[in-house]
């Protein structure tokens, strides 16, 4: 029969290692590590401050203000030009006039003013800008953190720095290099920039996520005579899943409301994306507000159901590579 007398006291490392289970302490009670009780108590105060009055109005303006230009430019959509050109969206609650004809020139409209062949463009740039790096990074993910080679801490450090890089100083070195290639003006050029600025990111973070994974988990793999084919495809890649969404969403988001490398690599009107339409409208044709208002809200539309669809898994992604045990 075990007594409390027989209950070894609390050690310093007790008090420190968050990876033991709670056991008894002296007179029946419960030693709790100390960082986890620290964690414990800063997520309590932060609960507290988040949930406080004045956090709560706080909240409420800035989600005000953020959405009244979202707002101000969807009424607009929906009014008819004349409306637009005589007066501000805001007197449209005073004398609301409704018509879906911005949309309909929009989306049928006269070549000059269609947006289907730009947006068909977007869906045909971000697609492979999107599966392509994240492939690349994986693969490199998966070296940098599971095989042992020469110089691997010094050459994924020098990946990483590469994020430091500014985008706008390596646009005249690619596309000198596209010209020589016979690639400038076509899709190649637009998905070979979004690969090559997205590679470091998405390195970065999947290799992060994979050292996450217990040791233990790919031992026992490699125990039971797996390579490194089977342990990538089978071992890590489901449990990778809300990593590359998270990525994903990331990066189908900057891809598809990019403008300066679908400006700079897809001027060409067969290549050229929704973005660069929206800016044809804005500066060269800033008359035309109703087709902009409307271009606008359609160029939103495939984001915020990507968005909307793969949500509980960028959060879990999000989560995923800094919350252990």
């Amino acid at each position: 029969m075990t007594t409390a007398a027989n209950i070894p006291p609390a050690s310093p490392d007790d008090l420190v290692e968050d990876d033991r289970p709670e056991r008894g302490g002296p007179a029946g009670t419960t030693v709790v590590p100390a960082r986890r009780r620290g964690l414990g108590e800063r997520a309590a105060r932060a609960r507290t401050k988040l949930s406080s009055p004045w956090a709560s109005l706080a909240a409420v303006v800035i989600a005000v203000l953020w959405t009244t230009p979202t707002l101000g430019l969807l009424i607009t959509s929906f009014r008819p030009e004349l409306d637009i050109r005589r007066s501000g969206w805001w007197t449209f609650f005073a004398d609301p006039s409704v018509t879906l004809a911005n949309y309909e020139e929009v989306i049928t409209g006269s070549a000059t003013s269609s947006f289907a062949a730009f947006f068909v463009n977007s869906v045909v740039i971000t697609v492979p800008a999107v599966v392509i790096p994240i492939t690349l990074a994986l693969l490199a993910a998966y070296a940098f953190a599971w095989i042992d080679f020469r110089a691997r801490s010094w050459l994924f450090v020098s990946v990483f720095a590469l994020q430091i890089v500014p985008i706008q100083i390596t646009l005249i070195p690619l596309l000198t290099q596209y010209n020589q290639w016979g690639l400038a003006g076509s899709f190649w050029a637009v998905w070979l920039s979004h690969t090559i600025f997205a590679l470091p990111l998405a390195i970065f973070l999947l290799h992060n996520f994979m050292m996450d994974i217990p040791r233990t988990l790919i031992e026992a793999a490699r125990m039971d005579g797996a390579g490194h084919v089977t342990i990538f495809f089978r071992v890590l890649l489901p449990l990778l899943v809300p990593a590359i969404a998270s990525f994903a969403i990331f990066q189908f988001l900057w891809v598809w409301n990019d403008l300066l490398v679908g400006l700079t690599f897809g001027s060409n009107l067969n290549v050229a994306p929704l973005t660069v339409r929206l800016g044809e409208l804005a500066g060269t044709r800033g008359s035309e507000w109703h087709l902009l208002s409307a271009g606008a809200f359609v160029s939103m539309v495939v984001p915020m159901i990507v968005f909307l669809a793969l949500q509980r898994y960028f959060v879990r992604g999000l989560l995923a590579g800094g919350v252990k045990g």
